[in-house]
């Protein structure tokens, strides 16, 4: 009984914790018009014409970047839990790195290696910059990706779905494609929320790339004006959480998800 009531008490000061700053972010944002709440700066925030240009160019960013993270990763995460267990400490540590390295550091050496002058010029349109900035942005999801990709690989039983494939003929591709990836459904969604929340918020290597993205549009906002910036803080919440429940909608309504159910 103790034990339930610490459990609570424990979830009720979370709440609090994150409740609280965003109350305080939605009652401000509601107080431009002065001596009364309105929905000023979320009007201005929806008129203006730079907060759906920067929004839709980091969705669209993070659609791919999730979508090249999900070719990486999952045939990745599948060899070194199937063929090479020795190499998974080395793996690891490779997709840790980007969490030690600021990614200051990580988009300069990509502007070093690959302007304009290098054998491989992507700065040098506009195309290629937009694919180092999907690069950069692989690169910092990585270790939330491998990791949530690796702990549903580590829920089922690889070899033995594996094997039972190859027993009916099917090809390296038709297992990856159609036995592993509908069995870690759930943790590839959970690593592309993530990723989208990272390329959604992503401040630094938007900037020096000098992108339109919806980063440093935020940045913007909040050095110019007061109000907005917590209205489109609040907006990019309730996206956010938007997002996640359609995630959570396609896994409860997948045919996997009903056939483990059943």
């Amino acid at each position: 009984m103790r034990a339930r009531v610490w459990s609570w008490a424990a979830l009720a000061v979370g709440i609090i914790y994150f409740a609280l700053p965003l109350i305080g972010t939605v009652e401000f944002s509601l107080r431009k018009r002065r001596g009364e709440y309105s929905f000023d700066a979320y009007r201005w925030v929806f008129e203006d014409p730079r907060f759906r240009e920067t929004f839709s160019y980091s969705v669209v960013m993070a659609l791919f970047t999730i979508a090249v993270g999900i070719l990486i990763v999952v045939p990745t995460a599948y060899w070194v839990r199937m063929r090479y267990p020795r190499l998974r400490p080395l793996v690891e540590f490779i997709t840790l790195l980007p969490l030690v390295i600021p990614p200051i550091v990580i988009v300069f050496g990509y502007i070093r290696l690959f302007n304009t002058s290098s054998v491989l010029p992507l700065t040098g349109t506009a195309t290629g910059t937009n694919v180092l900035l999907m690069m950069g942005y692989a690169t910092l999801s990585l270790p939330y990706m491998y990791r949530a990709v690796d702990t549903g690989l580590r829920a089922i039983d690889v070899r033995t779905l594996t094997e039972a494939a190859q027993s009916l003929g099917a090809g390296w591709g038709t297992i990856l494609g159609r036995v592993i990836l509908p069995n870690v459904l759930v943790a590839v969604l959970s690593g592309a929320f993530l990723t989208f929340a990272i390329v959604i918020g992503e401040f630094v290597m938007a900037a020096l790339l000098n992108r339109p993205a919806f980063g440093p549009y935020l940045q913007l906002i909040g050095a110019n004006r007061a109000y907005e910036p917590a209205a489109l803080a609040v907006i990019a919440f309730a996206i956010t959480w938007f997002c996640m429940g359609l995630i959570q909608l396609a896994t409860h309504l997948s045919p996997h998800s009903r056939a483990r159910r059943s």
